[in-house]
């Protein structure tokens, strides 16, 4: 049985916390959730937390993150220069994630995917549990090589045009990528419709997450 659910209509904004261990994973995984959001009814107030973004990446990820945050209420774009690959051996990464707990009272949060096979995703998962321990927090995912997607049980449903935008920007804002055999629009266009099977909806594409804990509310 698929039980279906939404973020309502609501004068109080949402406070969402996006963080991706790299330039381009936030809008790989849930870029397209995100223009979903922003363009809904209600208005969004958005941290966005890109942890390895250095030089010509580090202008990617913040001209990406202002136009996937365009239609956001409120909007806060944060970028740290640490080592793409040496995570697990950076202690100081933690301290960005303590300095998480007092920024906000976030409604929803999202991370990468806990079994994800790049150690800094893997990393950037287990702070985020860590750190946030009574939060929605959904685990999105990023196709590479390792072929460690799984089985998602949490799908949002994008219209083609949410699809669309989403892939145009990726393929526009990330062009130090286009060297990388994966980072193509195919790839992206057949994941989404993939997911879009999965989620059972009436629209032909889809993102999907992993809910582990989902507190909810009746009433």
């Amino acid at each position: 049985m698929m039980l279906r659910c939404g973020i309502g209509a609501s004068a109080e904004p949402l406070r969402v916390l996006l963080i991706g261990a790299h330039a381009d994973d936030i809008e790989i995984g849930c870029g397209g959730t995100v223009l979903s959001l922003v363009s809904g009814p209600r208005p969004i107030e958005a941290t966005w937390l890109v942890l390895a973004a250095g030089g010509r990446r580090k202008e990617e990820a913040i001209h990406s993150a202002d136009s996937f945050l365009a239609g956001a209420a409120k909007r806060l774009v944060v970028t740290h220069t640490f080592r793409d690959g040496f995570f697990p051996y950076d202690p100081s990464i933690k301290e960005v994630f303590e300095g998480l707990k007092s920024a906000a009272d976030f409604d929803l949060i999202f991370t990468h995917y806990r079994d994800d096979r790049h150690q800094d995703h893997r990393i950037v998962s287990d702070l985020t549990w860590n750190t946030f321990r009574s939060h929605m927090i959904l685990e999105y995912e990023v196709p590479k090589y390792d072929g460690d997607l799984g089985s998602p049980n949490v799908f949002v449903s994008l219209s083609r045009d949410i699809c669309e935008t989403k892939i145009n920007a990726l393929m526009t804002h990330f062009t130090s990528q286009s060297v990388k055999r994966w980072f193509t629009r195919d790839t992206f266009v057949a994941l989404a419709r993939l997911r879009g099977i999965e989620a059972g909806d009436s629209t032909d594409y889809a993102e999907a997450f992993y809910g582990r804990k989902l507190p909810l509310a009746f009433g």
